[in-house]
């Protein structure tokens, strides 16, 4: 093993990106090292970048991105049990320290990276027959709308619900949907593309939301029930208000997608005799991962048609600039040192 390795570093002070050459991690007490098999390419990675999103909790000025990671185990720290050098795994997005929930890849150093450390508490086993490419963005691509859909929305079978934005998440969100049994799934999205993505992943109708005959067809999509629940995975003001507008009595609007954008309410009055309500959402817990990958383990689930596209790490920034101009309209783009 040599003593240094590629790393794709943001400065955060600067605003810059690069692939560089930095030591090999030692793991502490508690910490295991990880070769790193693939890792994910998220918005939440080009946000960062771009300076939209400012980690909280950084120590110093610069953090090695990713927090979408899978691959083996390659060494343990002290007091180390509950892994063995060998074992394939996933790592969790995140974890509390203190009291704090820190992200990898943004408070601390992620898996863009030869090798990353983590806490023997993060990782998750994650069975042979699941490449890492298709593992690394279970805890975010997946959990996060996982999380959303039956938690933060809490939706039941047989509701009528509504997807805006078919990207890395939204794709998820309708299989998931499936999943849990929600119908009619109807998809949302301004690309083609992504409309017949959506019907492939399981929609039961999928809309542009610049038809002038949208809400007609909306209608026609749910025999004219109103939705109990909608999904924002787009991140997008005016999406809030189309899909405000079509929720019914008790309606949730799940706020999924990040934007910096106000956010308006445009019949208080409505929304008040309607009851509705405007959940926020953000991440996952640690338990919805360890439950997806049983769902794949299972043969519930399977996301071979989620990755778009692989880099070697040392093309990252070429990985970046591709999710940013949604070159190919992918999905999730990854990473393999």
């Amino acid at each position: 093993m040599t003593a240094t390795m590629l790393a794709g570093r943001l400065d955060v002070a600067k605003g810059a990106f690069a692939v560089e050459e930095v030591p090999v991690p030692t793991p502490g007490p508690g910490q295991v090292l990880i070769k790193v098999g693939a890792a994910g390419v998220c918005l939440s990675d080009v946000h960062l970048i771009e300076g939209m999103l400012k980690p909280l909790h950084l120590k110093g000025d610069k953090v090695t991105l990713g927090h979408e990671v899978a691959g083996t185990v390659h060494s343990l720290g002290e007091g180390v049990a509950t892994a063995a050098v060998g074992d394939r795994v996933l790592l969790q997005a995140g974890e509390s320290r203190d009291g704090v929930v820190l992200t990898r890849g943004v408070d601390y150093d992620g898996g863009w990276a030869e090798y990353a450390l983590a806490t023997a508490e993060t990782l998750v086993p994650i069975p042979d027959e699941l490449p890492f490419e298709q593992a690394c963005f279970i805890p975010d691509a997946v959990s996060t709308p996982w999380a959303a859909i039956t938690g933060t929305g809490a939706v039941r079978p047989a509701e009528a619900v509504g997807v805006w934005g078919v990207g890395g998440l939204g794709a998820h969100g309708v299989q998931l949907l499936r999943a849990v049994g929600a119908h009619p799934i109807v998809a949302v999205d301004p690309l083609p593309a992504a409309r017949e993505r959506a019907l492939a992943f399981g929609a039961d109708a999928a809309l542009d939301p610049g038809d002038p005959a949208f809400a007609e067809r909306l209608r026609a999509a749910t025999r004219g029930r109103p939705l109990a629940a909608a999904f924002d995975f787009a991140g997008v003001a005016p999406v809030r208000e189309q899909a405000m507008a079509a929720l019914g009595e008790h309606g949730r609007l799940v706020l999924v997608g990040l934007t910096n954008q106000p956010l308006t309410v445009t019949n208080g009055t409505l929304v008040s005799y309607l009851r509705q309500q405007i959940r926020g959402h953000y991440g996952s817990e640690g338990k919805d991962v360890v439950d997806l990958v049983d769902l794949v383990r299972g043969g519930r689930l399977e996301f071979s048609r989620s990755v778009s596209g692989t880099f070697p790490l040392a093309r990252a920034a070429e990985a970046v600039e591709a999710l940013e101009r949604k070159k190919g309209d992918p999905i999730r783009l990854i990473l393999t040192p």
